[in-house]
């Protein structure tokens, strides 16, 4: 999702909290924006933001080449421990319409999902974590997870069709530009 940063410390192999500062500094609008996703709320998505920063500081020693992911990681964690998203039990969508633009409808669409589902989806389709992964930190099975991001799925190509009659949303590409995973 980021690329590589250079640390003020090269000698160093761990990540030190003035690196996960800089890390959030310098990343701030796609880190908020992957809170944002997770949330669904702009208010969680600050405390989401924040407490990640603050977790990242004070966390336990991380390779450096890693402290991108660790904070994308602290951030997805802090989102759990805020939303704590529930299979089967969620009906906290609030946005059926999409905005004008693509950007705008990609996250809609995401938002929209309840907080079980979009929680898989951001975890699994634009971060990559795998099943197994995503049930472990989710608390939940496989089972669930799969279910979760089928149905996912399906409620965003459902809704990008009902909106232009045949568009559909291409989630193999970035989400927007700043959340493209970097090679």
């Amino acid at each position: 999702m980021f690329s590589h940063r250079q640390s003020a410390h090269p000698s160093q192999p761990y990540a030190i909290p003035v690196d996960f500062c800089r890390i959030f500094e310098n990343d701030m609008n796609r880190l908020y924006l992957l809170s944002y996703l997770l949330t669904a709320d702009g208010r969680m998505a600050e405390e989401c933001f924040a407490r990640g920063l603050e977790d990242a500081t004070r966390s336990n020693r991380v390779f450096r080449e890693w402290a991108d992911s660790w904070a994308r990681r602290m951030i997805l964690q802090s989102a759990i421990s805020i939303v704590r998203p529930r299979p089967s039990t969620d009906t906290d969508s609030k946005h059926r319409l999409f905005p004008r633009g693509d950007e705008a409808k990609q996250i809609s669409a995401v938002v929209a999902l309840p907080s079980f589902e979009r929680f898989v989806f951001v975890m699994t389709v634009l971060e990559r974590y795998s099943h197994q992964e995503c049930s472990l930190l989710l608390g939940c099975s496989r089972e669930d997870v799969t279910a979760a991001q089928s149905h996912a799925l399906q409620s965003i190509g459902d809704a990008a069709q009902a909106e232009s009659g045949s568009e559909h949303i291409d989630f193999s590409q970035p989400l927007v530009p700043h959340l493209a995973a970097s090679a």
